[in-house]
């Protein structure tokens, strides 16, 4: 996981460069011919993914088929990281939004002038609901399935996979989650990346307390 987690973040640094290299990306799934027809309409989406892979290469292959995707990030107490993570996500993409009240209303303007938000779903959320997340019971936020619920827009899950010896990312967008409840909706996120973790646990960021007491 360490080294994972490494390699990642040095593709955060260096996020202009990592964009450029179309060669590594081996792209699957519907979800992406999803998107495109949503972006063509000029409507929203959001994209729901986790700390896990080359997350990423999500957004560069977005790029890749003329597409952009902000991103949400959380406030870091360290000034210096804060500065140079900012500045690599911002390479992949805009606008890049902080948690909190001015965030979510920022986020909801880009949302609904037909934006891309990809938004990392697998911190613990005090204020959430407890859902089934690795078999076991995690406060979950349900914000994301509650604005493509509002706004009718299609929410689709998507991860970046190291493959190849990880000299490759296979990069799958899953098909749109059905618009039925945001409890519902937000479960069938859980059960998603918990499959994707389980099949690649060395590529998931567990470090983030995702449990009590952990």
């Amino acid at each position: 996981m360490g080294k994972h987690m490494g390699r990642t973040l040095f593709k955060l640094y260096h996020d202009a460069e990592f964009q450029a290299q179309h060669h590594k990306f081996r792209v699957s799934g519907p979800g992406l011919d999803a998107l495109k027809e949503a972006h063509a309409t000029g409507k929203g989406a959001i994209i729901v993914s986790g700390h896990f892979g080359q997350w990423e290469a999500i957004r560069a292959v977005l790029r890749q088929n003329g597409m952009e995707s902000g991103a949400i990030i959380s406030t870091h107490k360290n000034p210096h990281y804060a500065r140079r993570i900012r500045a690599g996500i911002e390479e992949g993409g805009k606008p890049i939004l902080s948690t909190g009240r001015a965030g979510t209303m920022a986020l909801v303007r880009h949302l609904r002038s037909g934006g891309i938000i990809s938004i990392l779903l697998d911190e613990k959320y005090p204020e959430g609901i407890r859902l089934p997340f690795l078999g076991l019971d995690a406060l979950t936020s349900i914000s994301a399935a509650q604005l493509a619920l509002k706004y009718d827009l299609p929410m689709i899950p998507a991860y970046g996979i190291r493959i190849d010896d990880e000299n490759a990312v296979q990069v799958i967008f899953e098909a749109p989650i059905a618009h039925t409840d945001s409890v519902t909706m937000t479960r069938a996120f859980n059960d998603s990346l918990s499959a994707r973790i389980l099949a690649n646990p060395d590529q998931w960021y567990w470090l983030l307390k995702r449990w009590d007491g952990a």
